[in-house]
């Protein structure tokens, strides 16, 4: 079978979107490196926009640098310090990196999607995405759009391959290769603290000398479901989970939806990880729609792509404070 080129995967793995500005490799450069030290630009597009300003924020804040959001002269210094790190690489396909189950459409209906055996990627093209922190439409640009997608194929992705894949040891097989396939590094800063900044719209963890070592733009709950300001704790990381979908919780449940339990996969509706808090109901987790990260409401829970989401799973252990500001 002729494989089919990344254009024609793209098309049915994401949405159309209005217009954007040209690629600046530039500004990819600085989101690869931004990506790299844990202050996640989201994702990765050489493109400006509130994702970028947010990890810059992070970064500046970090560094002990004016706070602008903006790629100023003292931030450009400094993240020239890192300039080692590349900001694209070409990648060989493998037979194993473009492994499904893919399903397309996903069904909306949680009746039917409770019927199927894993919420699964669409298409090859928005698992590489994911892979490499990115969008569909952005591997065609890098690529061209008769770049095809199969085995010893070889591909321009942003540059966000991980210095280390040792994995903790006790970590579950299919722990290991989710973590594997969206290129987390096991190399994490520990967390003694993470604060959820609704003001911000972002998450961010300090370390043992409360000092900001990660931040991750969120999704931070809705008029409907508001953020839980107050202080709690992480109980338990809950990898590759089942999703309890209970109408009773839902403000927007259709009329006559009964329960259903969802199976496990990157499209599910809390991802790759749910990351419990000690407030009933409520955690931090992935998202089916990286691209919606910080544009739209959640029914409460803080919401991270699937590659920050995974990243910060590595960082937190039962007992970490969580606090949520306004």
């Amino acid at each position: 079978m002729t494989p089919l080129p990344v254009a024609a995967q793209a098309v049915s793995a994401q949405a159309v979107a209005a217009p954007a500005p040209a690629l600046d490799r530039s500004i990819l450069h600085v989101q690869v490196i931004l990506d790299h030290l844990g202050f996640s630009p989201g994702i990765i597009d050489g493109r400006e926009g509130q994702s970028l300003r947010a990890a810059l924020r992070g970064y500046q804040q970090a560094r002990g640098l004016a706070v602008t959001g903006k790629i100023d002269t003292a931030t450009l210094a400094a993240l020239r310090a890192h300039r080692a790190i590349r900001p694209e690489a070409r990648v060989t396909l493998t037979a194993e990196m473009l492994a499904g189950p893919f399903i397309n459409p996903t069904p909306k209906d949680y009746g039917e999607q409770a019927k199927m055996p894993s919420l699964a990627y669409r298409s090859p093209a928005e698992k590489l995405a994911e892979m490499f922190h990115t969008s569909p439409k952005m591997l065609l640009e890098l690529n061209g759009a008769d770049a095809p997608v199969r085995a010893g194929a070889t591909l321009v992705v942003p540059n966000v391959v991980p210095a280390s894949r040792d994995y903790p040891a006790d970590a579950k097989p299919e722990w290991r290769r989710t973590l594997q396939d969206l290129n987390v590094d096991a190399r994490q800063p520990q967390a003694a603290k993470i604060v959820v900044d609704k003001s911000e719209g972002v998450l961010k963890v300090f370390d043992a000398d409360e000092k900001l070592v990660a931040q991750f733009s969120a999704t931070l709950g809705s008029g409907h479901d508001p953020l839980p300001i107050g202080k709690w704790k992480i109980n338990g990381v809950d990898t590759n989970p089942r999703f309890h979908y209970n109408p009773k919780l839902f403000w927007d449940a259709k009329t006559g939806d009964s329960p259903e339990m969802l199976p496990p996969g990157p499209n599910g509706p809390v991802g790759v990880v749910w990351i419990d808090l000690s407030k009933p109901h409520y955690g931090i987790h992935g998202t089916p729609e990286p691209q919606t990260i910080g544009r739209t409401e959640s029914h409460g829970c803080i919401r991270l792509t699937n590659w920050d989401a995974a990243r910060l799973a590595l960082m937190v252990k039962p007992g970490t404070p969580a606090e949520f500001r306004p």
